[in-house]
């Protein structure tokens, strides 16, 4: 895969991608070039389940997802009520410039089991579930969760779903590199994809086929379709499952592993990823390209580079210069925290963030 050697935007600006590419990444570009020239109208569908106190944080979510890509967005939010107004409100103040809508859903379980799926792991996690149920017109989408950050275009993990074979219907990245502190293989009491589980915070979905798909499982020899699976699993496994809806997709593709697409850890970078000592081998190569503050670090002092990309995005307004308004003051930041394990690694914080924002510039000056 491309590897970017380049650590500090002042420093690599001017290079060319054939500096610090490897044949690897010319094939790999190629094919996102020939996926994107293929798909040229395609609008990517992105959907985030806001409930609570997560509306700021979806809002930066939402604007690290703007500030890169390049095909059209939908943004699929389901809100509580009482977030729809404020939603509206800071949303048409974005400059979309055509390029980005957004539809506003209320929250919504079946109605025979809404409680249920209420109370399962948090407020409104599992409305994730009934996403292929209810967006019923809409052929793939990405879902995240709002502690997000997008360090890259949305069209690369997009492209994704131009590499799925044909039995793949969904895509996400594993809960842990390291078995050694996976949490899965250590703890659960239910079964689990692969050796460390797959962690759901980003959700990378063909939902046609998901819809069409009979699902091989533990209770019946029948195989069982999307709407017809998660009611039975609630009740099979609730008293087993730590992770609410995670651990029922989990349970899901274990009996059906080859409907799974598998990116790597840098497409999900968590602060497990970090904390224990560096992990994710793919990020120190090339840098972050999703970014996913759990835990709540982008709202404490526990992991401090988390929370200073999560600040930069937050406070950057649209239209200033990248590179003096987020890059510059950021890493300035983030040297701020070599102290943490986290901030050992600072870099790989950045180094995919120096690529976007170049190849960005890149692309205003051919007037694309």
């Amino acid at each position: 895969r491309c590897k970017n050697l380049s650590v500090s935007f002042w420093n690599s600006y001017w290079m060319l991608p054939s500096d610090v590419c490897g044949m690897n990444c010319f094939w790999e570009a190629a094919f996102r070039y020939d996926y994107m020239k293929t798909h040229p109208s395609e609008k990517m569908h992105l959907a985030v389940v806001a409930c609570g106190e997560r509306l700021e944080e979806t809002v930066t979510m939402l604007r690290s997802a703007i500030i890169f890509s390049i095909k059209p967005l939908h943004f699929h939010i389901f809100a509580e009520d009482q977030l729809h107004e404020s939603f509206k409100d800071i949303l048409e103040e974005f400059p979309y410039e055509g390029k980005v809508n957004y539809t506003l859903y209320p929250v919504t379980f079946p109605s025979e089991s809404a409680a249920e799926w209420k109370k399962l792991f948090k407020p409104c996690a599992s409305q994730r579930l009934f996403l292929p149920l209810i967006l019923k017109n809409v052929d793939s989408l990405l879902y995240v969760d709002t502690d997000i950050l997008f360090l890259r275009p949305v069209d690369d993990i997009w492209s994704f779903l131009g590499e799925f074979n044909s039995t793949q219907i969904a895509a996400m990245a594993p809960e842990h590199e390291e078995p050694r502190i996976g949490w899965y293989n250590r703890f659960a009491r239910h079964p689990y994809y692969g050796v460390t589980g797959i962690n759901s915070g980003v959700m990378l979905m063909n939902m046609t086929r998901i819809r069409r798909k009979y699902f091989k499982n533990d209770m019946t020899p029948v195989r069982l379709q999307w709407g017809e699976i998660l009611m039975p699993l609630l009740k099979k496994y609730k008293l087993n499952i730590t992770w609410g809806d995670q651990d029922l997709l989990n349970i899901m593709f274990f009996h059906n592993p080859e409907s799974l697409y598998v990116f790597p850890c840098q497409w999900n970078y968590r602060p497990d990823h970090c904390i224990y000592g560096s992990n994710c081998k793919a990020a120190e190569e090339e840098g972050i390209f999703i970014l996913h503050g759990n835990r709540g670090v982008y709202h404490d002092d526990k992991q401090p580079t988390f929370r200073a990309v999560y600040e930069a995005i937050k406070n950057y307004s649209f239209g200033d210069d990248l590179v003096h308004s987020l890059l510059q003051p950021l890493e300035r930041e983030l040297q701020k925290t070599t102290h943490t394990y986290c901030g050992r690694v600072y870099k790989v914080f950045i180094k995919q963030l120096t690529k976007s924002i170049r190849d960005l510039y890149a692309r205003r000056s051919k007037g694309r």
